[in-house]
């Protein structure tokens, strides 16, 4: 399998190229089970964002670096969740469509969650910034939680994201076309 190597925070890996379509492939970065690039990410992304009060980031892949960025700054996070679950009351929710998944999502939180934004400056994290949908929905479930997005931070922007200002990340990380 081909690969594109690269330091992240300090730590050198070689991420695999996956096809997305005919046109496109993306090197594929996967922080679970990566404990390393995870605390060391978390480490360098809390030096850069600006002050919060609660991080928010989307299930599944943000899960990792959100908690460490948690656990490090000793701030509470909450997961905006791909599913309805059992224990869910007054839910929020908004639809998200990802370059990673091959359909449209609806994030969720239910009004606990929702509860602990309200008011808060909230720090949005995930592992890649890409077409900026993933954020757009983190950024739209805050607003309607009443919640003040101070920040958008990733480990990685991808392709067009690496331009732009109104986010924070570590490295830049390219799109292959054929």
């Amino acid at each position: 399998m081909e690969t594109y190597k690269m330091t992240i925070a300090g730590c050198e890996r070689e991420l695999p190229i996956c096809k997305v379509n005919d046109s496109l492939s993306i090197a594929a970065f996967i922080m679970f089970g990566d404990v390393e690039v995870t605390v060391n990410s978390a480490k360098e992304l809390l030096k850069i964002v600006p002050e919060f009060d609660v991080i928010i980031t989307a299930e599944a892949k943000g899960i990792p670096l959100g908690y460490e960025m948690a656990r490090q700054s000793n701030k509470p996070y909450v997961i905006a969740r791909k599913s309805v679950k059992l224990y869910m009351n007054n839910i929020v929710s908004v639809e998200v469509k990802s370059i990673t998944t091959d359909r449209v999502q609806t994030l969720y939180l239910d009004g606990a969650r929702a509860d602990m934004l309200k008011g808060k400056r909230v720090l949005i994290v995930d592992d890649v910034i890409s077409t900026g949908e993933s954020v757009n929905s983190l950024l739209e479930l805050c607003n309607k939680s009443g919640g003040n997005v101070v920040a958008a931070a990733a480990v990685l922007a991808e392709g067009d994201a690496a331009k732009r200002d109104d986010i924070i990340y570590l490295e830049k990380l390219p799109l292959f076309f054929t």
